[in-house]
């Protein structure tokens, strides 16, 4: 059951999409450009006072600070909405590493890390001679596990013949 706080969100929600995707549109710069073309023509007639150039500094003052907010409002849920399809493809993906799901939770040095890893991915690539070979993060990290796995049949192997003799 959604409570009152909800209800408000979902409504701000709502107006801070509608408000940022008017204010991205070609009629919200028509308007603006007129606004300052007026201002910029109606000079002359208040004799450049500073009434009228305080006029235009305060509404555009005014009208950049609230749009900054309502953007950067919708801006975040866009920003989580594509995140969240991401990780929906690469959790779907057999081939695609799940360490990459909660990427944005890394600190920055751990993403360079991983951005790092990817170019020398990249670099893997370019020298294979087909261009369907793939490379991930998992698939290295099942790599190191049956090297693992070599590598302990080997003692294994050695251990014994040690015994042996």
């Amino acid at each position: 059951m959604k409570n009152k706080k909800q209800t408000q969100s979902s409504a701000f929600e709502k107006f801070a999409s509608k408000v940022s995707k008017a204010a991205g549109s070609t009629p919200a710069f028509i308007t603006a450009f007129l606004i300052v073309l007026i201002w910029a023509i109606s000079g002359p007639f208040f004799d450049y006072s500073e009434t009228w150039q305080l006029v235009i500094n305060t509404g555009t003052t005014i009208i950049t600070f609230l749009m900054v907010f309502l953007i950067q409002k919708a801006q975040n849920k866009d920003s989580l909405a594509i995140q969240l399809k991401l990780n929906e493809l690469v959790a779907s993906n057999e081939y695609s590493s799940n360490s990459l799901v909660d990427i944005e939770s890394m600190t920055e040095e751990e993403m360079i890390i991983v951005q790092k890893y990817y170019h020398r991915l990249s670099e893997l690539a370019k020298k294979d001679e087909s261009i369907r070979t793939s490379h991930s993060i998992a698939e290295a990290h099942q790599q190191h596990e049956k090297k693992d796995q070599n590598r302990n049949k080997m003692r294994t192997k050695n251990n014994s013949k040690k015994k042996a003799q």
